[in-house]
């Protein structure tokens, strides 16, 4: 059921001030027009989550200390929107060819643990696990409008234009993705108007001729035992399943008209049975390093990890051919891209 009531939200407004070459968040390179943004989440607990920022020259200047956890960016309207997991708050910046104006808004979410977002119509539906729920922040005024409860932890949320839906991967906090469910939400309504059962532990979604696909990602009671599949919604819900420790992760996307899932340190296209085609795999990383794989302007980007000192970007083609390599902050993972307007 909907929740009307409009939750009063803590806004901090700083006054912006526009960046210059001696601003460690503005790019030095006079001919800009684009930017390609990393969610670093950083050390858990540590409050040095970052955003590393990549111009047309492949420069990276870097937003530092932004929170505890940097979950996921976004960009809208000239606009850089920063999911700050477990420091419970959005930061929200302006951007230019130049950079980004610091320090920007941030707007507290009220100790929700927010995850994911998608941005339509002024309105940022973003998923939260410590309340339960896809909150609804609407950009005119800056205050959380509504929520819609979810039975279970919402991870992952997309939209076809009329719906979002949303990938509930668990049911509690540490349960081994007990969840099964992806819930379609009315725009218009804003209330859930079908449930699908997908198996257990549905992370990531992709849109395809109107089929709905999500990675699968789920472990044994004692952990030690890591299963990989993925469903698909479509006229009837299919499942697949890849078995027991199948070096597979958890992205999923979209690429030249097929479904992709990240599988052995790249990527590989899905069949209509939903079987992996291996030999058509694309990327050959440290399967244990691939953090989290997306597509920008026809180009495959995988972040890297070792949990500590390795944390890199990697630009990759078509053909598997690595571009360019970026050293970018703790833990990289989430992708978002700025072009400027003509």
């Amino acid at each position: 059921m909907k929740i009307n009531k409009i939750i009063i939200i803590s806004l901090v407004l700083f006054i912006s001030t526009a960046c210059d070459n001696s601003n460690p968040t503005s790019s030095d390179s006079e001919s800009n027009s684009s930017w390609i943004f990393v969610a670093n989440e950083g050390n858990y607990g540590a409050g040095n989550g970052s955003v590393s920022m990549i111009d047309d020259k492949g420069q990276i200047t870097t937003i530092d200390n932004i929170g505890d956890v940097v979950q996921s960016v976004e960009v809208y309207k000239n606009k850089l929107f920063v999911i700050v997991n477990n420091s419970h708050k959005i930061m929200i910046y302006n951007i230019t060819e130049n950079g980004v104006n610091l320090p920007g808004i941030e707007i507290s979410t009220e100790n929700s643990s927010p995850r994911e977002m998608v941005i339509i119509n002024d309105k940022v539906y973003f998923t939260n696990w410590n309340s339960k729920d896809v909150k609804v922040l609407n950009l005119t005024t800056y205050a959380i409008d509504s929520s819609i409860p979810i039975e279970g932890l919402p991870e992952d949320i997309i939209t076809d234009g009329i719906n979002l839906w949303v990938s509930i991967p668990n049911l509690e906090l540490n349960d081994p993705s007990d969840g099964t469910k992806v819930v379609k939400i009315n725009l218009e309504t804003e209330q859930i108007v079908d449930i699908y059962e997908v198996g257990r532990g549905p992370q990531s979604l992709t849109l395809l001729n109107d089929d709905i696909y999500v990675s699968r990602t789920y472990y044994s009671s004692n952990w030690t035992e890591t299963t990989f599949g993925v469903s698909k919604i479509g006229d009837v819900i299919s499942e697949a399943v890849y078995g027991l420790g199948s070096p597979c992760g958890g992205s999923i996307m979209t690429y030249n008209n097929k479904v992709y899932r990240s599988f052995e340190g790249g990527i590989a296209p899905i069949d209509d049975n939903l079987a992996i085609q291996t030999l058509e795999r694309i990327g050959s990383f440290d399967q244990s390093q691939v953090y989290h794989v997306e597509i920008i302007n026809d180009y495959i980007y995988f972040t890297l990890t070792d949990y500590s000192t390795m944390n890199m970007l990697k630009k990759v083609d078509s053909n598997g051919n690595v571009l360019a390599s970026y050293d970018v902050g703790v833990n990289p993972g989430d992708l978002a891209y700025w072009k400027k307007s003509e």
